[in-house]
């Protein structure tokens, strides 16, 4: 239990024997005591003055009293301020804290619970390869199932691939006119590069072409719908949809380049997923969905024939879900998709991770799925997320104005490198060895940095500012982790007490305590609030606190060995706190810097 709850639980039980009042843990608000007075937790008494009848400050007088009476080997003291009842806890509440966490590897790790989440995260296009924009996607996603897990759920990490529709059929109709025969091998260029090469490579001619028809007097509206190479493009797109066997196998060929390029990506991200869909193989799915709806009543049909549902009464308008033709629209495969990953897992949550320009369609989604009492509808939950942008402004693929995610990773090693160097911390390490610290704080500083930013929020990346090692950045907390990794190692063959009970926390050593006992907390407020910026915070906060510490008390050279031990397990306790956290965002943390 941690020390908030403990404290709800010995007032609460407090305010039952003093006023016959069952107040509920809700009721009970407990924050940690402001710096500028004394103690270490505080209770805000105006919510119960209502219910107890009684003045703030006659409630915090009286409880304070009776805390401390019954409880004299846990409270210290208490003060009141305003109506706010200020209690101090005993040191040695902290000490056995530490003496039993110090070595505790699942300090942090919540107990198994009987809920399985599915997130979905990444969902790229096999036009193109991964990009700068979807980083935030990807790295939010992945954090927000590590965090699941170390909260104890069971998480099922999803990947719904797009692979099909007329934007991969640009690709296409682009290499088939200007690739000559290009393969990976060939030119020597990345899998899922080339084919992106060629998605930008048709809109060039695209636009090529509209300006020529434009100079023959047609309008722009015409032109866009009339351009060759559209055309093409539309005719190909009929053609895989007929299953034409030479349009199938270079769809797949060119897919599977992709794919490639993608694994190398991953791998390089340090991603991974437990399962993986492909929209081809799901996009049919809805129909059969959607008649059935029909029969049930929940949807309607047109004069065209077309199908809708009225989403009216709820605020939003018509949606269409089959065309009068009886081809399905986006939101039909989305629906049949939900049903499939539900019917392979059965989960109790499933999380979509999708940028906030979705909001609409989500909402939708969730709607149609719940009026159909369909079981994917439960737990249905769209985490949102604001659009990264770099400081020259927003990208566009098609134009060939994103950074590609393989070069931002390059990019981030690169500046990791020049400023480890800069310092001179350089010593001592193989080139084998470097280039791996490169890589893990290059790609610790770029995830920290899309992750520290609640996900509601729009953001700039500031690549340079991402890499300081001073400062709310990955670098800086990897680097308090390597020199706590340091001490201890210099620590070896240092003597220690194994029982420490004549040594007293310093007002900065229980501080730091207060701080690392409050990660378990910390971990399941991330996953309630589906937000990987809480861990980030809180990890900074306790390297910050950490690096205080050092400042104010020596280790190796402590005044006592008792001393000495004590602050060696709060080593121990705040580098595992750090690792878990940092391992908690998909980012390694370092033994040397």
């Amino acid at each position: 239990m941690s020390i908030v709850a403990l404290l709800k639980s010995k007032i609460q039980a407090a305010i039952l024997e003093q006023y016959a009042h069952s107040a509920p843990f809700e009721q009970i608000m407990i924050n940690e005591t402001k710096p500028e007075f004394e103690g270490d937790y505080t209770l805000v008494t105006f919510t119960l003055s209502k219910s107890l009848s009684k003045k703030p400050d006659t409630i915090a007088e009286e409880l304070g009293t009776y805390l401390c009476q019954q409880h004299p080997t846990f409270f210290a003291s208490f003060n009141v301020i305003k109506g706010f009842l200020n209690l101090s806890i005993l040191s040695n509440w902290y000490s056995d804290f530490l003496s039993v966490n110090y070595n505790n590897a699942q300090f942090g790790q919540g107990n198994s619970v009987s809920e399985k989440i599915m997130i979905e995260y990444s969902s790229p296009n096999t036009n193109k390869p991964l990009h700068f924009g979807h980083l935030r996607n990807i790295f939010l996603g992945d954090a927000m199932a590590r965090i699941y897990k170390n909260a104890g759920f069971e998480v099922i990490k999803a990947n719904l691939i797009n692979d099909r529709g007329i934007h991969i059929c640009k690709s296409m109709i682009a290499w088939m006119q200007f690739g000559n025969g290009a393969t990976p091998e060939s030119t020597g260029i990345k899998g899922d590069h080339l084919v992106g090469d060629y998605y930008v490579r048709f809109n060039d001619e695209y636009k090529k072409q509209i300006s020529e028809l434009e100079s023959q007097g047609i309008n722009k509206e015409d032109a866009e719908k009339t351009a060759p190479i559209m055309l093409s493009a539309q005719e190909l797109l009929r053609k895989w949809e007929a299953g034409d066997s030479e349009t199938i196998n270079l769809w797949k060929t060119m897919n599977s380049w992709v794919y490639s390029g993608f694994d190398v990506s991953y791998q390089q991200l340090g991603i991974s997923f437990d399962k993986v869909y492909h929209e081809s193989e799901t996009y049919l799915l809805g129909k059969k969905i959607v008649e059935k709806g029909l029969e049930q009543g929940v949807l309607y049909k047109k004069d065209d024939n077309s199908v809708w549902i009225d989403l009216t009464a709820e605020g939003l308008d018509h949606k269409l879900l089959l065309r009068g033709d009886g081809t399905s629209v986006y939101i039909t495969q989305d629906i049949g998709t939900a049903d499939l990953k539900y019917q392979d897992f059965q989960m109790d949550r499933s999380v979509y991770v999708i940028g906030d320009e979705q909001n609409y369609h989500m909402q939708v989604l969730q709607l149609i799925l719940q009026k159909m009492n369909m079981p994917s509808a439960k737990g249905f939950y769209h985490l949102s997320y604001g659009m990264v942008e770099l400081p020259t402004g927003k990208m566009k693929s098609r134009e060939g104005t994103v950074v590609d995610a393989d070069d931002m990773v390059q990019e981030m090693k690169d500046m990791a490198q020049k400023n480890t160097e800069e310092l001179g911390k350089v010593d001592g390490y193989s080139t084998q060895e470097l280039q791996s610290l490169y890589y893990t704080l290059g790609l610790g500083a770029l995830k920290f940095y899309l992750l520290r930013v609640d996900p509601k929020k729009k953001m700039i990346f500031n690549p340079q500012e991402s890499i300081d090692f001073q400062g709310f950045t990955g670098p800086f907390v990897q680097y308090t982790h390597a020199r706590i990794s340091s001490i201890l190692r210099k620590a070896i063959d240092k003597p220690i007490n194994d029982d420490c009970s004549d040594y007293t926390l310093s007002k900065v050593e229980k501080g730091l305590l207060k701080t690392l006992e409050r990660y378990p907390d910390a971990i399941q407020s991330a996953a309630s609030e589906y937000n990987a910026s809480l861990i980030c915070n809180y990890v900074y906060q306790v390297a910050k606190e950490f690096n205080s510490f050092l400042v104010d008390h020596s280790i190796l050279k402590a005044d006592s060995v008792s001393a000495m031990t004590i602050r060696l397990q709060i080593c121990r306790l705040t580098q595992h706190v750090i690792r878990h956290g940092l391992d908690s965002l998909g980012i390694q943390s370092p033994e040397r810097m």
